[in-house]
């Protein structure tokens, strides 16, 4: 059987779809996917995998601001990527994670994104960096030191271009929920 990757915006996946992914990322992340981890992945560009038993796998890519050492990027921030229970170590997530690398690497100056323990090994292989420097973000009371997102969150250069220098450290924009 050949796992082919559909890609598309969220305005263009339909509501019956969209249902069916987020059911599969509240079952591949045993209960601990919220309506905010659900928000965060919206808006952006989904890449999926579906078979005779539906969605097996996916991952969205969205835009967040990210200043370091006084400028501003145009951030490719990867959300939601789960596989189902029954598919998982048949190389999904690979599949779609290369989908979403496309996305960021023709869209964004870098991509970001914070993994799990057991997700951490996927984007290692892929090329994906853990960030060695401060996380901090830009909320309601102002710049916010983030220390727990510090090691699991992963960055990628696009397309020859460098990452940024961990002696500063990257502001995210504010959101409700999980920041990163």
């Amino acid at each position: 059987m050949t796992d082919s990757v559909r890609v598309a915006p969220t305005h263009e996946i339909g509501a019956q779809r969209l249902r069916a992914v987020r059911e599969m990322l509240d079952a591949a992340f045993r209960g601990d996917f919220s309506d905010e981890d659900w928000d965060h992945g919206l808006g952006g560009v989904h890449a999926w995998i579906e078979d005779e038993r539906g969605v097996a796998a996916h991952g969205s890519v969205i835009m967040r601001r990210v200043l370091h050492d006084g400028r501003s990027y145009r951030v490719g921030y990867v959300e939601g990527v789960g596989v189902r229970d029954d598919r998982r170590r048949q190389g999904l997530g690979g599949l779609v994670m290369a989908e979403l690398e496309r996305v960021i690497d023709g869209a964004y100056a870098f991509g970001a994104l914070s993994a799990s323990d057991e997700g951490a090994a996927l984007y290692r292989g892929r090329g994906w960096e853990p960030w060695k420097g401060r996380i901090e973000v830009i909320g309601p009371e102002g710049i916010v030191h983030l220390p727990e997102e510090e090691g699991s969150t992963y960055l990628r250069a696009t397309g020859g271009g460098t990452l940024p220098d961990p002696a500063a450290a990257l502001l995210f924009d504010w959101r409700d929920g999980d920041v990163l």
